[in-house]
């Protein structure tokens, strides 16, 4: 397998991102990948525009490199009697991909208006925020204060204008021009405040200081960040447009609110989610290989695998001497439904042998399990890939060049992992992967994924852990620039599931009852191994304590943060007792 990276050939503005392979025709039926969407019981259509034309660049490097560099756009080709809600934006450092959504008036709307107003609206003025100039230095709105720099912050000049709505209406982004004049009223549109949600500020695309930090203050900086549904999840409204929000920080101040809303879903219409046969078909276009590290010992198996080769169902009370009660395959004699009360958990077998031997998974029968579900009001796809491996092994501790094993620590019985595609339900097109890192993961825009083969990203399994990762690196929780932290190590190798042919879908709530049929060790919610206590923390700080002053300060600062599995594991339960099951995930 070849892998397939996407970079920047000069300088400049980047290059915009295409997949190796054309996309498939989606098996037809509803509304999916149809290029259109309505929401506020169909007075609302949306369009997602997906090519850019550069405004200007700003950078926080004299340099303007493109490692720091951001590009603003404004979105092309935008469909007949559609509006702009706002421009894009997106770091220099990897290829152009984004997906900015407009809007129009629909005369589809299935029922009465909800308001005589009209949907949409354009703006009655702009506020300008803030102007940079490529000459050198920055200026606020009116001339009231400004900051000088002998290089500038951009190839041209800058000006951010926010469009200021008419009352009962909300701006959704910010304008950028190149010139002070302020954009024409009819450049931007603004929606009716019924038909938006509230919004946050996420993520860092920019931060320019703009006056010199003194002693008992910062200083003044302008700061670009994304913006996102407040309230996300399988059953929220809220869709982001994909636009930004910017704002002058100020001493002690945070991020000054702009007045920003994103789209409201209003009836949460999901006429534009795949159909049961789409699903498929996206599964087996995107489906990433997961590469499991060259000395992983602790490989994945099915589920069924697992219960048909000794893993038993124990219950509390049952004393030292209690026999486990056996599984069958589809785990139907487990208890289903309520919460993790404690009463049941899941064991390996009690055989020594055995029981290695199941700890050793079973590679050959392994197989992903897909959670589907609405994301962003039902503008996009979230595919949630669960890999099961039986047991998860020991932790390493990296002090600098030392590495220490750390005996049992971090070993648990039951190990459930997962990472999340995220597809656009106008388009077809996959916009991300999340990788899930034990409490917490990150997403990954398409256009920075590494591929195996086609249109199939790669993920990395890390060594005894099962982390997912987007690329072979040695990962610390920890500090990575001390060196100081637990391994997590990531690379290639011939163990390696793909999960565009070994997947099974296990739950898409969203097509209604028995569309499809959820396994009964699905509703299992309890835990999937016993609660393992581990001393060794003492030991850590034996070692912690040897390390030369300087160091040892850092090293227990960071030993407090560790996570709690270093010293106690509770059985780990199921996907459907996570969190992200039905609502976003942690990012």
């Amino acid at each position: 397998m070849l892998a397939r990276f996407f970079g920047r050939a000069d300088a400049g503005a980047p290059e915009p991102f295409s997949f190796a392979e054309p996309l498939p025709t989606w098996p037809q039926g509803n509304g999916f990948a149809r290029g259109r969407m309505c929401v506020g019981g169909g007075e609302l259509e949306l369009a997602a525009a997906t090519s850019f034309e550069r405004i200007c660049t700003l950078s926080p490097s004299p340099r303007r490199d493109c490692k720091s560099s951001v590009t603003f756009y404004r979105p092309l080709a935008v469909p007949e009697g559609f509006s702009v809600l706002g421009h894009y934006c997106q770091p220099d450092s990897r290829p152009l991909h984004g997906h900015l959504l407009v809007a129009k008036a629909s005369a589809r709307a299935h029922h009465p208006p909800r308001s005589t107003q009209p949907p949409l609206c354009a703006p009655r003025d702009y506020e300008l925020l803030w102007a940079f100039h490529a000459s050198g230095g920055s200026a606020a709105a009116g001339g009231g204060r400004s900051s000088s720099s002998s290089s500038g912050y951009g190839r041209s000049d800058a000006y951010f204008w926010l469009p200021v709505p008419p009352e009962g209406y909300r701006a959704l982004g910010f304008l950028v021009t190149a010139d002070p004049g302020k954009p024409p009223l009819k450049d931007a549109g603004c929606v009716r405040t019924d038909l938006t949600d509230e919004c946050e500020p996420h993520g860092s695309l920019l931060h320019l200081q703009l006056t010199r930090p003194s002693s008992s203050s910062p200083g003044e900086a302008f700061a670009v960040r994304g913006v996102r549904p407040l309230r996300r999840g399988m059953s929220e409204k809220g869709i982001g447009a994909g636009t930004f929000c910017c704002a002058v920080v100020g001493g002690c101040s945070t991020l000054r609110e702009q007045g920003l809303a994103c789209l409201n879903n209003v009836e949460l219409d999901l006429s534009a989610m795949p159909t049961l046969e789409q699903l498929h078909a996206v599964i087996q276009h995107y489906g990433p290989t997961v590469f499991f590290h060259p000395k992983e010992v602790y490989l994945p198996s099915s589920v069924s695998w697992y219960f048909k080769n000794g893993a038993s169902l124990y219950r509390k009370g049952g004393g030292c001497d209690a026999v486990g009660e056996e599984i069958d395959g589809e785990g139907s004699n487990l208890p289903g439904g309520g919460c993790n009360d404690g009463e049941y958990w899941i064991d390996l077998p009690q055989d020594t042998q055995r029981r290695a031997a199941v700890c050793r998974g079973d590679i050959g029968s392994a197989e992903l399990y897909a959670h589907v579900k609405p994301a962003m009001g039902g503008a996009c796809t979230d595919v949630a890939m669960w890999v099961f491996c039986p047991f998860n092994g020991p932790a390493r501790l990296k002090l600098g060049v030392l590495n220490v094993p750390l005996g049992k620590t971090g070993q648990h019985v039951g190990d459930w992992e997962h990472f999340t595609l995220r597809v656009s339900n106008f388009t077809g097109e996959l916009m991300a992967v999340y990788f899930s890192q034990h409490s917490g993961g990150r997403w990954v825009d398409a256009s920075a994924l590494e591929y195996a083969a086609g249109n199939r990203p790669v993920v990395y399994s890390s060594r005894n852990g099962h982390a997912s990762y987007p690329y072979p690196a040695v990962y610390l929780q920890g500090s990575a620039a001390l060196g100081i932290g637990i391994r997590n190590d990531a690379a290639r190798s011939k163990l390696f599931v793909d999960s565009s042919v070994k997947y099974r879908i296990v739950a898409a709530e969203y097509l209604g009852d028995g569309v499809v049929a959820e396994p009964q060790w699905l509703q299992y919610m309890r835990e999937w191994g016993p609660t393992v206590v581990y001393n060794s923390r003492k030991r850590m700080e034996r070692i912690v304590g040897r390390l030369p002053r300087g160091l040892r300060d850092t090293a227990e600062n960071i030993l407090n943060k560790m996570p709690n599995e270093l010293s106690k594991e509770e059985g780990p339960t199921g996907p459907k007792e996570k969190n992200m099951w039905e609502g976003d995930e942690r990012w």
